[in-house]
C-alpha cells in the first residue's frame, strides 16, 4: 500500500505529522503530496513549512486529508474552503482509502464527498460536520470503511496505528505503539 499526507496552505502540522510517522513506522510508503505537486508547504499560524515531494494520486491506496492551523475558527474554516477546491476534485475521482485528522473531515464535508456517511472532527466542528449533511459521530476514530477519521488534533497517532492495523495487523501495530511509547485512546467507532 501506499499512502499520501496532502499539503495545502495552512496545514496543521501535527496533524500531518502523527500520521506520516506513524505509517511510516509501519511499514506503509507514505509521502507528503500536494495537488500540485513538489512545493514547500507553508503550515498555518507560521508554524513552519514542509516539502512536498510528489503530486496527489487518486490512484494511491491511502490519503491522508489534515486539517487546519489558525487562532480563530472563521479563519480555519477559510483555510480549509479554500484547499477544498483543489482538493475536492482530485478526491472525487478517486478510488482510495481517505483519512483523516481533525478539521480534515469538514474540508472533506464542504466538497459534498462524505454527504452522508459517518465521521467526526475535532469536538469543536461536531455541529458544523452534522450542518454540512454528514452524520457526526463523538468518538476519537470513526472507521467507516473506505473512509476513517479521527477527532481532535492529537488523535493523529491514534488514526495510524489504527490504519497500520488495518493494513499490517495487530501485532504491527502494537510493535509501532511500544516504538513510540504510546497507547492508543478510545474504543474505534466502527460500521456495523
Amino acid at each position: 500500500m501506499r499512502a499520501q499526507v496532502v499539503l495545502f496552505d495552512g496545514f496543521d502540522p501535527l496533524d500531518v505529522i502523527g500520521p506520516y510517522e506513524t505509517l511510516t513506522a509501519g511499514g506503509i510508503r507514505t509521502e507528503l503530496v500536494t495537488t500540485e505537486g513538489p512545493r514547500e508547504v507553508p503550515a498555518g499560524m507560521d508554524l513552519l513549512s514542509l516539502r512536498a515531494t510528489a503530486q496527489l494520486d487518486p490512484d494511491a491506496g491511502l490519503v491522508v486529508v489534515p486539517g487546519a492551523a489558525a487562532l480563530q475558527d472563521d479563519e480555519t474554516f477559510a483555510l480549509l474552503s479554500k484547499a477544498a477546491t483543489t482538493i475536492g476534485p482530485v478526491l472525487k475521482a478517486t478510488s482510495a482509502t481517505i483519512a483523516t485528522v481533525c478539521g480534515g473531515s469538514l474540508l472533506l464535508a464542504m466538497t459534498g464527498l462524505i454527504k452522508g456517511r459517518n465521521a467526526t472532527t475535532n469536538h469543536l466542528g461536531l455541529q458544523a460536520l452534522d450542518r454540512l449533511g454528514v452524520n457526526a459521530i463523538r468518538a476519537r476514530i470513526v472507521d467507516d470503511g473506505d473512509l476513517v477519521t479521527a477527532a481532535g488534533v492529537s488523535s493523529g497517532i491514534d488514526l495510524g496505528l489504527h490504519l497500520v492495523e488495518r493494513e499490517a495487523g495487530a501485532q504491527k501495530a502494537l510493535e509501532v505503539e511500544a516504538l513510540f511509547a504510546h497507547e492508543r485512546r478510545g474504543t474505534a467507532w466502527r460500521v456495523a
